[in-house]
């Protein structure tokens, strides 16, 4: 083959999260395109920001479902609401960080599942009596559907394999969730709690089958992406508890009592949004930039949203059960929930800073053992006393966190 002197030679094509799904890739394409995706980062599209406020409806509906059932048997439902709710998330918002959002299909498949999240949401308050089809069916759709098409459209092989892994586990779960939904309600919790828990199962392990699991180092996966989706999804649930306080003081507005009890629950939130967005979040994005396996920090991630989701979900029942009594003796069990909550809350943050960065772990344990002690105590005191002791509590962690931040800058 005759080479002309001083022709540039064609630097070779890199595959993109668009390759067609018919090319199976090389090791040295599947290898560019890993460093590929690791040295570019895309910004958070406006579609999957869109994607993220069905889930406002979510927490709401979640934290209304709470507050009508507080029993153990409420709890429960919630919890494996809970569970699946944040799956249908954490499953999408992983595979759309993945692939490639600007694929035609891959909006299409995102939009998709937006509209059956809608009515799943919807269906929560009423899933576990008269409608349970409402609820179970649009999930089922929004957790397989979008693996059949990651299995068959994913850019390299081993992507491929790992959908195929996902696939696997969730005809695991599905016949407990349509035999739950099929059977009578007295039945419907135990079974659908065997499917949240293999499902949840599923997502901590990262769906491992007995031939093995797939390998995170070789994942072509833009992390400070996925980062960001996770940030912008826990301010959501901090505003859909904001959301919740003001409609408690709008309910109460001439109850002085009620008021400044509101005021203190703000100072609580602004502390639990100040445990990861102070000065902790320049640590992770540090962290993620600087690891030899960004997908497992984000794996943990995402398996933390769960602990966050449920320690939110409690806060916000408690606030508004709380507040809404502000004049009782005893806070009862809002008062355990207001406290319990940001308690499961620190806990999931310090498990996430103990498990990557190993930085800023050790207050946020303390500050939930504290909580979780206080919560204790919490059913018989009256309200002004639990959102005291709240607000100090997380006040106390704040300082904490930020004088350790500032302490391993210098």
């Amino acid at each position: 083959m005759d080479v002309k002197v001083g022709s540039p030679t064609p630097p070779p094509k890199r595959p993109s999260a668009s390759t067609p799904p018919d090319r199976i890739l090389g090791a040295e394409e599947e290898s560019m395109m890993i460093g590929q995706a690791r040295s570019t980062h895309r910004e958070v599209s406006p579609l999957e920001l869109f994607f993220d406020l069905v889930f406002v409806l979510a927490i709401g509906q979640l934290t209304h479902h709470l507050v009508d059932h507080l029993t153990w048997h409420g709890a429960a439902e919630t919890l494996v609401a809970l569970v699946a709710v944040c799956g249908v998330w954490a499953f999408t918002t992983f595979e759309i960080t993945l692939l490639d959002i600007e694929r035609t299909a891959t909006r299409a498949v995102t939009i998709t599942v937006m509209g059956l999240g809608l009515f799943m949401n919807a269906g929560i308050g009423h899933a576990f009596d008269e409608s349970p089809w409402l609820f179970v069916v649009p999930m089922l759709l929004a957790l397989i559907g979008p693996a059949v098409y990651a299995a068959a459209t994913a850019p390299t092989p081993r992507l491929r394999t790992h959908f195929l892994h996902v696939l696997i586990w969730f005809a695991v779960s599905a016949p407990f969730w349509v035999a739950g939904a099929a059977l009578d309600p007295e039945w419907r919790l135990w079974l659908w709690a065997v499917a949240a828990l293999v499902d949840l199962v599923g997502t901590w392990s990262a769906h491992p089958l007995p031939s093995g699991r797939t390998q995170t180092q070789q994942l072509p996966f833009d992390a400070e992406h996925m980062l960001e989706r996770m940030r912008l999804f826990l301010i959501i649930l901090l505003g859909e508890t904001v959301l919740t306080l003001g409609r408690v003081i709008a309910a109460h507005h001439s109850d002085a009592l009620t008021l400044a009890l509101a005021a203190g629950c703000f100072v609580a939130l602004v502390c639990l949004w100040a445990v990861y967005f102070g000065r902790a979040e320049q640590i992770v994005e540090s962290h993620i930039a600087a690891t030899e396996n960004p997908i497992r920090s984000v794996h943990i991630g995402i398996n933390v949203i769960y602990g966050v989701v449920t320690g939110l979900v409690m806060f916000a029942a408690g606030s508004e059960l709380v507040l809404a009594h502000a004049g009782d003796d005893r806070a009862g069990l809002g008062g355990v929930l207001m406290l319990a909550g940001p308690a499961i809350y620190l806990l999931s943050h310090a498990i996430y800073f103990r498990l990557t960065t190993h930085t800023g772990w050790v207050p946020r344990a303390v500050g939930a053992a504290v909580l979780a002690s206080a919560s204790v105590a919490a059913y018989w005191l009256p309200s002004y006393a639990v959102v005291l002791a709240l607000v100090l509590i997380l006040l106390a962690v704040a300082v904490a966190l930020t004088r350790d931040v500032s302490a391993s800058e210098t």
